[in-house]
């Protein structure tokens, strides 16, 4: 039997043909301990790559615009990445804020003051009155007494007024920079369903509320507070039924607005991350059973990316409360400090001073009570939003 000479080109083809077959084989067949060993560097790759391409760093600055009268001394760079890593310092968070609970102690205190002092000195003035018997001389004083603790209140009152705008426009805002942030994360997690359902509905659910609030349930209530004071001039003119009319409108309508808010984010939500859950599994069950070998390892990596992508959503959203919280912090504790103020300013000076001036510094109180209630529901319908797009990502996770 006689072979056939191999020509110098066919042998270098040859040689060549095994080295990629060697080479190919070499790669379906890397060992586990080296992938398990590159694990932890291949996550922080990720993190960072996505980091990066989200421009995630552009958040955190704005975020730390949002939140600079509050947390001065945080570094919302650092508080990202120990939000990442799940290790948050809450102690700088707590102390920025009892910083503020002191000022504002010392600025509502100062209010409250100023008017029992009016009230103490209108209630001399009137006993000198009462003993010479001179009725004019005592209406006189209880106009000047009613005037000089009006024009205080509505001081204060239009720079609460102002604060509180200010608080709902900075929480669109942010909420409209956080918002796609988190809906894009979702989308890297296999979310499509619920990010395509989510987005449009929250962004315009926030806006409308925010303009809604100030638009419209910020304007009743100064309508109110108007005719309450008119109320409290005298005795002839008598309109305060209409007043508490509308303040419990108001009070009404945001408990309407907040449970509709959660209740249709939670429903559209578990809905859609059911959906999504099961894609996800079904077509991670294709890829590693059509693709051999090779599919597992394309399985295992997609999971890879999918949590780091889970990891910095998290991270994004844990930031994106304390940032709400930092924003409505100040207009919470001074409306809470000035109702509370305004109630004990009427109890203590209730033995002396008119029944009308009380009823009015009892009316104030209420009126920042309902602007506590509107801070308070937008902020807890904020939170309860990032929670929730929060939640139905990890609850997709689990269907996986």
């Amino acid at each position: 039997m006689r072979f056939k000479k191999i020509t110098k080109k066919e042998y270098k083809r040859i040689i060549k043909m095994k080295i990629k077959i060697l080479f190919l084989l070499i790669i379906i067949f890397i060992p586990t301990i080296s992938i398990a060993q590159s694990e932890v560097l291949n996550k922080q790759e990720i993190l960072q790559s996505q980091q990066s391409s989200l421009n995630i760093s552009s958040f955190i600055q704005e975020a730390q615009e949002y939140s600079s009268n509050v947390y001065k001394d945080i570094n919302f760079n650092e508080l990202f990445n120990s939000a990442v890593v799940g290790k948050i310092d809450n102690k700088t968070i707590i102390n920025s804020i009892l910083k503020i609970l002191g000022k504002e102690v010392v600025s509502s205190s100062a209010i409250i003051g100023g008017i029992i002092i009016i009230i103490v000195i209108h209630s001399i003035f009137k006993s000198l009155s009462d003993g010479l018997e001179n009725k004019s001389i005592s209406q006189i004083t209880y106009y000047i007494q009613y005037i000089l603790i009006v024009t205080l209140i509505m001081t204060n009152f239009s720079e609460i007024l102002s604060m509180i705008k200010d608080s709902i426009q900075s929480l669109v805002g942010f909420m409209n920079n956080l918002i796609p942030i988190l809906i894009t994360l979702m989308l890297t997690t296999g979310n499509i369903v619920s990010a395509n359902l989510i987005q449009p509905i929250i962004l315009f659910v926030i806006t409308f509320i925010g303009n809604f609030i100030v638009s419209i349930l910020i304007p009743i209530i100064l309508v109110a507070t108007a005719l309450g004071i008119i109320s409290k001039v005298s005795d002839k003119v008598q309109i305060d039924k209409l007043s508490k009319f509308l303040k419990s409108s108001v009070i009404w309508v945001l408990g309407i607005v907040l449970t509709l808010f959660v209740g249709i984010i939670s429903i559209e939500g578990n809905l859609s991350s059911t959906v999504d859950g099961v894609t996800a599994k079904t077509t991670k069950a294709a890829v590693s059973s059509f693709i051999p070998v090779v599919g597992k390892i394309l399985g295992d990596a997609v999971d890879t990316v999918i949590g780091c992508s889970n990891i910095l959503k998290n991270a994004v959203g844990i930031v994106g409360v304390i940032v709400i919280i930092g924003i409505c912090v100040i207009p919470i504790i001074k409306l809470t400090l000035l109702m509370g103020m305004y109630y004990l300013g009427a109890a203590l000076c209730q033995p002396i001073a008119d029944e009308k001036i009380i009823k009015l510094l009892e009316q104030m109180g209420d009126t920042f009570k309902i602007f506590l209630a509107i801070m308070c529901s937008v902020s807890v319908m904020l939170i309860i939003g990032v929670t929730l797009i929060i939640n139905i990502s990890n609850s997709g996770l689990m269907y996986r």
